[in-house]
């Protein structure tokens, strides 16, 4: 009897020919080891470990709250769910913006107790510099340009950003600092495919339109998970939140009325 033999990790490189290809990259996010395996069974190309965590997995309000170590106990659990999908890990607030140093030190921590693929950066022409010295230390970047989560306060909230050439100079600057991919978020469609059409490497889009090389969401939104507000730009393929709900509740019922535990689920001498 042979063991099955592991999959071959998806690469930047297998990303950058999916573009070429016009083959459309899917990402999703993970913050755990079942919904990890899950997904990479699914076939899903990249998983994002988000700082959205902080609002879908801590419940607050921002993703201002998640720190480090946060991200490298999810990190760490996500990347040992998967086999094949490319595993990408948030830089948290503020480390993207302390400078050079700094965001270098926190970005090696983060592959080095995760054995993630590569990190997200928010930012774009003001992290220029950042992104080179990651790069250039081996660090995989997707720089993340349009709506920030991270600069929610000085943005006025989670509004759709509008100005097409700060878009594309960070876009673009990104680009030539090393990033080998750009994420836009919240941003119109038009503006978002004329990056597409500019950058050599692919964007990925949530909230972008339908132009960008891949879409990235939020798994729980997806799924029907999560309850209450739910962005314009989610589709949901399922509504697990429910059907959760009226599995435990079905439980509960068969509890009281004497249905459970049942002559299949008792020992017997």
């Amino acid at each position: 009897m042979t063991s099955s033999q592991p999959k071959r990790r998806i690469t930047i490189r297998d990303l950058q020919k999916m573009k070429t290809r016009g083959q459309r990259i899917t990402m999703l996010t993970a913050y755990d080891f079942p919904t990890a395996q899950l997904l990479d069974e699914a076939g899903v190309d990249v998983l994002l470990v988000g700082d959205s965590l902080g609002m879908v997995v801590q419940g607050h309000s921002t993703t201002i709250p998640v720190t480090l170590n946060h991200m490298i106990y999810h990190g760490e659990m996500v990347t040992r769910g998967s086999q094949r999908a490319f595993v990408l890990v948030d830089l948290p607030f503020p480390h993207g913006q302390l400078g050079v140093q700094d965001t270098l030190r926190a970005a090696a921590k983060l592959m080095k107790k995760t054995g993630c693929h590569g990190v997200k950066l928010e930012g774009g022409a003001a992290q220029a510099d950042t992104i080179a010295a990651l790069v250039d230390a081996g660090i995989p970047v997707m720089a993340h340009v349009g709506l920030r989560p991270q600069s929610v306060h000085a943005l006025g909230g989670y509004v759709v950003q509008r100005n097409a050439e700060r878009v594309l100079h960070d876009a673009t600057t990104a680009q030539q600092a090393g990033a080998f991919s750009v994420l836009m978020e919240c941003v119109p469609d038009a503006i978002a495919a004329e990056v597409t059409r500019q950058l050599t490497v692919p964007t990925i889009g949530i909230g972008a339109g339908p132009h960008c090389d891949g879409q990235v969401l939020v798994t729980n939104d997806l799924l029907g998970w999560n309850s209450g507000y739910l962005p314009k730009f989610v589709r949901q393929y399922a509504q697990l939140r429910q059907m959760a709900v009226d599995a435990v509740t079905q439980f509960k019922n068969d509890l009281q009325n004497g249905d459970f535990p049942g002559q299949a689920e008792t020992f017997q001498e």
